[in-house]
């Protein structure tokens, strides 16, 4: 297992209901093992996941699939 994490950043104000809708959606694919939002921080999405699963790339491809503007901020 390889496990990294993906920062994406989320440039609008989402509703709480709206970034735990996203959490779930994010927790059901393969490989993701803890996406978040942190309080205070909450434009900024913080996944950890097995990256032998899948990829940064297309964890902001779901994230976008859901409809929410975002960016992958390099690190």
């Amino acid at each position: 297992m390889n496990l990294v994490d993906a920062l994406i950043y989320v440039p609008g104000a989402t509703a709480l209901d709206q970034r735990d809708a996203l959490e779930r959606r994010l927790r059901s694919l393969p490989g993701v093992i803890a996406p978040r939002f942190n309080p205070g921080k909450e434009h900024l999405l913080l996944v950890a996941y097995n990256a032998e699963q899948t990829s940064s790339d297309q964890l902001l491809h779901q994230v976008r699939a859901e409809g929410v503007e975002a960016r992958l901020v390099a690190f």
